[in-house]
């Protein structure tokens, strides 16, 4: 009977510490920010091709400048899903959603007026386009 156990306990003191090991290998793997998509670049060092101004620009600044075009282009409701999905996929653009709503809100007040720019309101970012619409109005 001990002999039974001993064999058992050696077995499991060899499987658990490789599963646990793969699975969390697995489990980093499966997590947003290490999604293998076409928006995720890897730079390397040959990259110097990259403008000064570019490489200065924040994140959270060309989202916010991507979105205006595109609120302009379409209308402010695809450019609030967007913001919503771009601080989904990344969570460090989280910090900086409520001015950069305020700033489509301002853009939609600019093109729509008060009135319709309102209609777009949506609860992202705790309603701060709204709010921008109204600071704006």
């Amino acid at each position: 009977m001990t002999h039974s156990a001993r064999r058992i306990g050696r077995t499991l003191a060899f499987v658990l510490p490789v599963v646990m090991v793969l699975s969390g290998t697995l489990a980093v793997t499966s997590v947003p920010w290490a999604a293998h998509n076409s928006e995720s670049q890897v730079l390397t060092a040959s990259a110097r091709t990259v403008s000064k101004r570019a490489a200065a620009r924040a994140p959270q600044e060309v989202l916010r400048d991507r979105l205006l075009v595109e609120l302009r282009q379409k209308d402010p409701g695809v450019a609030l899903t967007d913001l919503q999905r771009s601080v989904e996929g990344r969570p460090s653009l989280a910090r900086h959603c409520m001015s950069i709503a305020k700033a489509l809100g301002r853009a939609a007040v600019e093109q729509y007026g008060p009135t319709r720019a309102h209609r777009f309101s949506r609860p992202v970012c705790d309603t701060s386009f709204a709010s921008g619409v109204a600071q704006f109005s």
